[in-house]
């Protein structure tokens, strides 16, 4: 009988591992270029700890479970409800701001499709304890820095960015009720998944208000954030105005655009967010993030403003291979030595010398069996060794034969020496 995987999750076959180490390290690298430092967390946490802030969509989504002393868990769907708790365990002692990453394996119970899954790892990015604008704009340089290095150009990707600051502001003027925004907000969060016309009709459903509802669907479509500072004056639209500003001074800018139909759909944002998309519009979201000064005071901690952002593995691998991005980016297998060996009478010698090379640090690799040499070096080529080393007849008179594979120039050294320059750091060029 053969059991599948799980749907929604996947196997990491060998090549799958390299693309994915590829990403992580990626990440792992940028971020600590930038500042940040690592973290991480259980794999599961309270179950009530995600109903508290995350928001109706992910608590939908959680892998849920009673253990075995009657608790109520869940796998985590996402990373900052962790972040929060970590940080107000220790509020006192860390010092100001702090500037984490992580890289954990999520989990979330939804219908699995193209560039979602069930199971998923994702980048997250955060700064705690900073409330200027310069930590918001940090942290979307941050995320461009990375999607920059793998190869991506504002003709690949776009940052549209807004504020929830400013989204809330607008619709207290136009007259929306209180009760009616949280609904608002998540349908805004839905638009662009949306016929219009599911979308027009829905909005009206929930405004009753064919004026005010006009008037959503006019600063939904609002490019233009001097046009929505002039008519409403709202203090978040300063603060995209100082955000651009420090994107150009960061030299980012022409990745990102104002589009005040960005909402972010978790519950716990305050104030800037923003989302980055393929500029065909054809792939999901590849990352979003954003402002949640409220979070820490939330979950029982002191009041302390913060921002970061979270980019899932699975969009940006579709987005990477669609370019031609990835291939080139992965690291390939690499020896320094292949030990050849002509027939079994020496096939110790050639173990025993592999051992020597890899216990002073050289990558090497052998054949199992005496296989003819040509194979041998076949192999050798194959894992992109630099040299082969050949142990062949003339080893009874303590000498070997190296071969360089790009030239294939072939030499005769003694052995004792050559394993004398092993150990004295002056291995054979």
């Amino acid at each position: 009988m053969k059991i599948p995987p799980v749907k929604g999750t996947r196997d990491f076959y060998p090549p799958d591992m390299a693309v994915h180490n590829c990403i992580v390290d990626g990440w792992k690298k940028v971020s600590l270029r930038n500042g940040f430092e690592e973290y991480d967390g259980p794999i599961f946490e309270y179950l009530k700890m995600f109903q508290i802030k995350s928001g109706d969509e992910i608590v939908e989504q959680l892998f849920s479970l009673t253990d075995r002393g009657g608790r109520d868990l869940a796998l985590r769907p996402e990373m900052t409800p962790t972040l929060a708790r970590m940080v107000n365990q220790q509020i006192n002692s860390l010092p100001r701001p702090i500037k984490w990453f992580s890289v954990p394996r999520l989990f979330r119970a939804e219908r699995p499709q193209k560039g979602r899954l069930r199971e998923f790892f994702q980048w997250n990015i955060d700064i705690i304890g900073e409330d200027s604008v310069l930590a918001d704009a940090e942290v979307i340089f941050t995320t461009i820095d990375y999607l920059r290095e793998v190869g991506l150009s504002p003709q690949d990707i776009v940052v549209k960015v807004s504020s929830r600051k400013m989204l809330k502001g607008v619709m207290k003027s136009i007259g929306i009720p209180d009760e009616k925004i949280p609904p608002l907000y998540a349908l805004l969060d839905k638009k662009n998944k949306l016929p219009f016309e599911t979308f027009e009709k829905t909005l009206n459903d929930l405004i009753r208000d064919s004026k005010m509802a006009n008037e959503v669907k006019e600063f939904v479509g609002c490019g233009d954030i001097r046009r929505i500072e002039e008519k409403y004056g709202h203090e978040g639209a300063c603060d995209i105005l100082e955000l651009m500003a420090l994107l150009q001074e960061m030299g980012v800018a022409d990745y990102c655009v104002f589009d005040p139909g960005i909402v972010r759909g978790l519950a716990y944002y305050t104030g800037i967010v923003f989302e980055i998309y393929d500029k065909a519009d054809e792939l999901r979201a590849i990352c979003g993030g954003g402002r949640y000064d409220n979070l820490l005071a939330d979950f029982g901690g002191l009041a302390v403003s913060a921002t970061g952002m979270g980019m899932g593995d699975c969009v940006l691998e579709i987005l990477l291979r669609e370019k031609g991005l990835l291939e080139e980016q992965l690291p390939r297998l690499e020896l320094d030595y292949f030990v050849a060996y002509v027939d079994e009478q020496v096939k110790q010698n050639a173990i025993r010398l592999t051992m020597k090379l890899r216990s002073a640090g050289l990558a090497a690799n052998f054949s199992y069996k005496a296989a003819k040499l040509g194979k041998q070096l076949k192999q050798a080529s194959d894992q992109n060794a630099r040299k082969c080393i050949i142990i062949g007849d003339e080893f009874k008179d303590g000498k070997l034969t190296i071969k360089d594979m790009a030239t294939g120039e072939q030499k005769l050294v003694n052995y004792d020496e050559f394993l004398s320059g092993l150990g004295n750091g002056r291995e054979e060029k």
